[in-house]
């Protein structure tokens, strides 16, 4: 996908100029994607280039429609409006296979290293938590296979379905006018980007800085309250339209970027603890599944943890030290 090279952005440029080739960017950089998607999927390509492309696919519609929603003022705003909520529909339908096959990798993999791990504690009547996990384990993971690979199936089909619609084709055809024009309001973008752009920023910057001091604080975090979830997947989707702005503005955002990978992780593991939960409740299931998937479970929320904490660490500044 197209990334800001972070040349500096004169401050007195027009705010139009600068907004719409960052616009134009990532419309070329959606239409490569779609270009090596549909290439990928008539040629027979190997998964992992299919994800890529649409991974690309993906990171380009979000770029364009998190600077529509920040920056709409300096675009024609019915037309932002239309262009953005397809754009949503469509990362989303495209985000679904790919999220259930990753989460199917992360809890296989977490199956594997816990069943060979010496330090679970052991259900009560067991003789030792490896042999009953490692019984578990199998069961469980044949289970969770079943119950994924069939929601990505389901996903799939509903991605082929989206990728073959008059909507999506009209989205296709939306951007690719993009790619060459951007429809701006003719006041607002000859204004300056000191004017401008950079005050709608800050206005993301600080609906992010709002939703992350309102966050549990880490001394009342604990591993097992999935209720606190909501409020930090809502920090990610900040963060990222934070991150897309400064890029539109030419910044360096790397810090946005590391931080956005800790929620992503934080992300994932709750989704993926959620998924054991679910499994965890299928009826008529074996004792020793049901721990195995318990301990799974477990192990992804102490992965919430672990990755909230990192989060705070990358974004959060340390308290300054008193000194005696």
């Amino acid at each position: 996908m197209a990334q800001p090279n972070h040349d500096p952005i004169t401050a007195t440029a027009d705010a139009g100029a600068v907004l719409g080739a960052y616009l134009r960017a990532q419309a070329t950089a959606f239409l490569r994607a779609l270009r090596l998607h549909d290439e990928g999927t008539a040629s027979g390509a190997d998964a992992a280039e299919g994800s890529d492309a649409a991974r690309s696919l993906r990171g380009a519609a979000r770029r364009i429609s998190g600077s529509l929603a920040t920056f709409r003022v300096v675009t024609e705003s019915a037309w932002a409006d239309g262009l953005r909520t397809e754009l949503v529909w469509l990362s989303s339908t495209l985000a679904d296979e790919h999220a259930y096959a990753a989460r199917l990798t992360r809890l296989m993999d977490a199956l594997h290293r816990l069943s060979g791990s010496p330090e679970l504690p052991a259900p009560r009547a067991s003789a030792g938590a490896a042999g009953s996990l490692t019984v578990g384990s199998a069961r469980a993971g044949a289970l969770l296979e079943r119950q994924l690979t069939l929601a990505r199936t389901r996903a799939h089909s509903a991605t082929l379905q989206a990728l073959g619609s008059s909507r999506f084709h009209a989205v296709a055809d939306a951007v690719a006018v993009l790619a060459s024009e951007v429809p701006l309001d003719a006041v607002a973008a000859r204004g300056r980007v000191a004017d401008v752009l950079v005050p709608l920023a800050a206005v993301a910057e600080t609906r992010l800085s709002t939703a992350v001091s309102v966050l549990p604080p880490a001394d009342a975090a604990h591993p097992y309250n999935a209720d606190h979830d909501g409020p930090w997947h809502e920090v990610r989707r900040l963060l990222r339209v934070h991150r897309y702005a400064r890029e539109a503005l030419g910044e360096d955002v790397t810090r946005s970027a590391a931080a956005g990978e800790a929620l992503d992780r934080h992300r994932d593991a709750a989704e993926a603890a959620t998924a054991s939960a679910t499994a965890a409740r299928t009826p008529r299931i074996a004792p020793a599944t049901a721990y195995a998937l318990g301990v799974l479970h477990a192990d992804q929320r102490h992965e919430v943890e672990a990755a909230r904490l990192e989060f705070r660490h990358i974004w959060l500044p340390e308290p300054a030290v008193t000194p005696r």
